[in-house]
């Protein structure tokens, strides 16, 4: 960016440790095969829109085929002492950390999001939550579920492209400790981890049918969660497809988990630590591009800060470098397709329109890929488009206060419910304002901290069900008084 005394040299990590093949199959039954009809999508790199590889293209017929398989391989995984189920989870996850690196790197190829982040963040966690649920394979009677707690039978897993590994590690890491198997659909801009993780699979020597990943297009993910031989679903991905996802399972008996978009308040009163809070502020709203549900969207600064914390984020802002998301000094990386592209630019036209104050920091912006500079709204109202509604992108929407319940009820005045941020230095203050915000996860002078071991979800239109801790494995289980495999599947059944 324009005001920095000292330009950083570029720091390109090397794409040399990512081997990519020029096409990959969907991995069903431990093998990697094409799709039935022979259909195939290319995957993007979102920086340079140049072609990374050729992708199968899951229908129905493979979304049958994966289910069968995964049915099949069900009664031996599900069979399994715990602890030989948690050797194979241990060992997948230290492979993760094998391969960290380069996971990182083809992470960032294919996301378009900063080396920094899938180095430093991504891919840490991910490891974590295979090493935090292989611990609790072997002692799920312990889990305040029942004394003997039973998997569910086959999950269909369906994630988005913010977070394609880590998605993958929230959903498959606690539906294997359970005993359950697996078949994941990756998001259609982002199927090369999931791809990568099943090679991760095989050199752990899972067995067959444990897990299967399915690459394809919202079709695909919708034959999935309807397909009759699935006893529990997992999305994670915007309100609108989860609505149609429950209206799918309605009246199935299959058990259901939802995580779904948000606009999530960070709240600044005027005694927080402003730089420590600007470094909040900027860490909730322009990590991973403002491509996260749990993102801090709306600023709500109390008005007697509101200048100093305005001027404080500005400059902040001025530092922030866009560009090539393989150098590790890269702040913000590209936005994930020219799709997101489109909606990021049309929303924030849309607050011009309305009457907000648009500013962005002077940066150069790359000439080939999708790119967004980081910006922010003032003047902004409740009744805003860009205060309703969720951008997934780098744009902050500001709002002022003046006293802590015009801050709650700003700040639960939206369909969402997923997270929230408070800044204050006073401890009463946080218990009180957390006890009065309708989200599932309350930062507290932080943001965007995750933990295996923290429980994460949303209320009203954020979804339903909790990811990560104990609380995950409560999806994947079922009373001891109900059949493993629910609600009665036959093994061959699914030829419809």
């Amino acid at each position: 960016m324009a005001h920095q005394k000292f330009a950083y040299a570029p720091a390109p990590e090397s794409r040399a440790i990512v081997d990519l093949a020029p096409s990959y199959g969907l991995f069903i039954d431990g093998e990697f095969a094409e799709a039935a009809d022979g259909r195939v999508f290319k995957s993007v790199s979102p920086s340079s829109e140049e072609v990374l590889a050729e992708v199968a293209r899951a229908g129905e017929a493979d979304v049958d085929r994966a289910v069968r398989a995964a049915r099949k391989a069900f009664g031996t995984w599900s069979a399994l002492p715990g602890a030989e189920r948690g050797k194979y989870l241990f060992r997948i996850a230290r492979i993760l950390q094998e391969r960290s690196r380069e996971l990182a790197v083809l992470e960032s190829l294919d996301n378009g999001k900063p080396i920094r982040e899938t180095r430093d963040v991504d891919l840490p966690l991910v490891a974590a939550h295979f090493f935090y649920y292989a611990g609790w394979a072997d002692k799920l009677a312990y889990a305040g579920y029942g004394p003997d707690p039973r998997p569910l039978g086959v999950a269909g897993q369906v994630i988005p492209w913010n977070f394609p590994l880590l998605m993958l590690a929230w959903k498959i890491a606690p539906a294997l400790a359970a005993g359950n198997t697996v078949v994941l659909k990756p998001a259609e801009t982002t199927p090369l981890s999931a791809l990568f993780f099943a090679d991760v699979c095989r050199q752990a020597g899972l067995p067959r049918g444990v897990v299967n990943i399915l690459t394809g297009y919202g079709d695909a993910g919708a034959a999935l969660v309807a397909h009759e031989g699935v006893d529990k679903v997992a999305f994670t991905g915007s309100t609108e497809v989860g609505k149609a996802i429950a209206r799918t399972v309605a009246g199935t008996g299959k058990k259901v988990t939802l995580e779904l978009g948000g606009k999530a308040a960070n709240i600044v009163f005027d005694d927080a630590p402003i730089d420590q809070a600007v470094e909040g502020i900027v860490n909730g709203i322009f990590f991973n591009q403002g491509h996260v549900c749990c993102a801090g969207s709306r600023l709500l600064v109390q008005e007697s800060v509101q200048d100093e914390v305005l001027d404080a984020l500005k400059r902040r802002m001025e530092t922030l470098r866009v560009g090539d998301p393989l150098d590790k000094n890269t702040d913000i990386g590209a936005i994930n397709s020219a799709e997101q592209l489109a909606r990021i630019t049309a929303l924030a036209e849309a607050g011009e329109a309305e009457g907000a104050e648009r500013w962005a920091p002077a940066c150069e912006l790359p000439e080939s890929g999708y790119w967004f500079a980081p910006t922010l709204f003032t003047g902004v109202t409740q009744a805003h488009r860009i205060a309703r509604e969720e951008i997934f992108g780098p744009v902050l929407s500001v709002l002022t206060f003046r006293t802590p319940a015009e801050a709650v009820e700003k700040a639960n005045n939206t369909p969402y419910g997923l997270s929230a941020g408070i800044w204050t230095e006073k401890g009463s203050r946080i218990l009180s304002m957390a006890s009065k915000l309708r989200a599932g996860v309350v930062w507290a002078n932080t943001f965007n901290k995750f933990d295996p071991t923290s429980p994460f979800g949303g209320y009203k239109e954020s979804g339903y069900g909790r990811e990560g801790g104990r609380h995950g494995l409560e999806a994947y289980l079922a009373a001891a008084d109900v059949p493993a495999g629910g609600r009665g599947h036959g093994e061959g059944e699914g030829d419809r």
